[in-house]
């Protein structure tokens, strides 16, 4: 059965603060290299039959309408999982 990937991150402009509280633990304890941390959320739906065009646009609009809050995440990446190239970015 195939397994989709949704990726959704909080937008760019917006404050991250557990971002910023992992980012802080990194430079406390002396992991260094790295110049900040973002935070997002990911689903994996697994469907019980073909992933086909109508289902993809389904995932889409399930994405954008329910798994992320428009107002302040992007939905960044849709994995349908049967292409490594084809994935849908937000």
């Amino acid at each position: 059965m195939p397994t989709i990937v949704v990726d959704v991150m909080p937008k760019a402009e917006l404050l991250d603060p557990q971002g910023k509280a992992v980012a802080g633990a990194l430079s406390r304890t002396g992991r260094t290299g790295f110049s900040s941390v973002r935070i997002g959320k990911r689903f994996e739906l697994t469907v019980d039959g073909p992933v086909d065009d109508e289902l993809r646009a389904s995932v889409q609009q399930i994405a954008e309408e329910i798994l992320s809050n428009s107002v302040i995440e992007d939905v960044v990446n849709i994995d349908f999982g049967d292409e490594a190239d084809e994935s849908t970015e937000g």
